[in-house]
């Protein structure tokens, strides 16, 4: 009785699996911190951008994932086949770029915050540059050694741990619940410009949305559907399994977001680097639920950091449509190189705050073209049949569309005006 209830444990996670997969992809250090700074900045009055950017977010899975259910394609193979073959380069060359800046931007906030943390317990700390070689080694071991599957097992476990983490931390430092429902009205926080050192509310806007609308998690989302044998009649699990990850997006990053607004923002002390949660947070709230957010910011760069050093390998193999055989050693190679960039920050003293920032405004610049290609390919006759886009899901990607215009520009503009200065 005992083992018949285990196997139908197991079967109900390998459903949620892939939802995982992409919650772990997504919620990063780089959505820690653009919900933290957020939060400490402006308190809950950007949480309608999490709020929007999920439910697109939920749209746009559903639209990638129905494609590959109706035709078995992948969306690189697609854009090769039926748009043209330097779109689907496009997308590789524009991800990996991004997730480049996002690998090192990543661990140079784990590294950071290890660092921190690590004074309670070592005197002068473990400096990041061992920290950082430490998850570096990690990762790529895990990466050496398992498969798909294995990977979305380590994921569930990291994922479980960040989000347990997260949401804990809203409890102890959640701040007033009037202030969580008056931030899912949509405005903008009038600031003087002297206030925003360059980050103002419309850049960090993109980020959120950046971070969140990832074009990557949509392409992905297709390989893994397609990995997972779904057909059309599976249609509603993957739904089911879509809402989950969403779901748990907007929860964990509204957690994130309250916990810097319900201490940070209420002292008026705002964030300029990462590092600041901790040293700032512990006379806050207490070393407790400084040692709570930090195993949650730890377990999120570590979760992101796998798909993030797999994107490569697995956009080459989409585009080629051949095996993701990731033991071959040209893919060996190209994932430990991407591991490298993980150095970068500790070794060269650069800003993981400003690289995460800017890397999250940059993937929104590639929401446009996403939006646009899914529109295209889901409302031809001739791919789709009778499972062509209908009115509902149209006029939702043509509203998502002219919101990533609207948010690209911003990002645009906010990134210029961070350069300038």
């Amino acid at each position: 009785m005992a083992s018949s209830n285990l196997f139908g444990l197991k079967e109900k996670l390998t459903l949620f699996l892939p939802g995982i997969f992409l919650l772990g992809f997504n919620i990063g250090t780089g959505s820690v911190t653009t919900m933290a700074k957020a939060g400490a900045t402006y308190g809950m009055s950007l949480l309608w951008t999490v709020l929007i950017s999920c439910v697109a977010t939920y749209v746009m899975i559903g639209a990638y994932g129905r494609y590959t259910l109706v035709t078995g394609e992948t969306a690189l193979q697609a854009f090769r086949k039926h748009i043209h073959p330097a779109v689907g380069l496009f997308f590789i060359v524009a991800l990996t770029v991004g997730v480049g800046g996002s690998v090192m931007g990543v661990m140079g906030i784990v590294a950071e915050i290890s660092f921190e943390w690590s004074k309670t317990y070592f005197a002068g700390g473990i400096a990041p540059i061992y920290w950082a070689a430490f998850f570096v080694s990690l990762v790529f071991f895990i990466f050496w050694n398992g498969r798909t599957q294995f990977f979305e097992r380590a994921l569930a476990v990291i994922v479980a741990i960040m989000a347990a983490s997260f949401v804990l931390n809203f409890f102890l430092l959640m701040p007033p619940p009037i202030d969580i429902a008056e931030g899912l009205i949509p405005s903008v926080p009038e600031v003087a410009e002297t206030e925003t050192k360059g980050q103002g509310p419309l850049l960090l806007i993109a980020s959120m949305v950046g971070t969140t609308l990832f074009s990557g998690l949509f392409i992905i989302r297709t390989t893994l559907v397609k990995e997972a044998g779904w057909t059309i009649k599976d249609d509603q699990k993957q739904r089911r399994d879509a809402l989950f990850a969403v779901v748990m997006m907007f929860v964990i990053s509204a957690a994130i977001m309250a916990a810097a607004a319900g201490t940070l923002f209420a002292e008026g002390i705002g964030l300029d680097a990462p590092a600041q949660m901790i040293t700032l947070l512990e006379p806050l709230a207490g070393p407790f639920a400084a040692s709570i957010f930090a195993i949650g910011i730890i377990a999120a760069g570590v979760s992101s950091q796998f798909p993030n050093v797999l994107m490569l390998p697995w956009l080459l193999c989409d585009y080629q449509n051949s095996e993701r055989d990731m033991t071959l050693p040209r893919y060996r190679m190209m994932v430990f190189f991407i591991s490298l960039l993980g150095l970068v920050v500790p070794l060269f003293e650069a800003r993981p705050l400003f690289i995460m920032i800017a890397s999250q405004a940059f993937n929104v610049v590639l929401l446009p073209a996403t939006v646009a290609c899914i529109f295209y390919l889901g409302n031809r006759k001739d791919l789709m049949g009778a499972h062509r886009h209908g009115l509902l899901t149209n006029a939702s990607l043509a509203a998502i569309f002219l919101f990533s215009l609207v948010t690209a520009y911003m990002g645009f503009g906010g990134l210029l005006e961070l350069l300038g200065r």
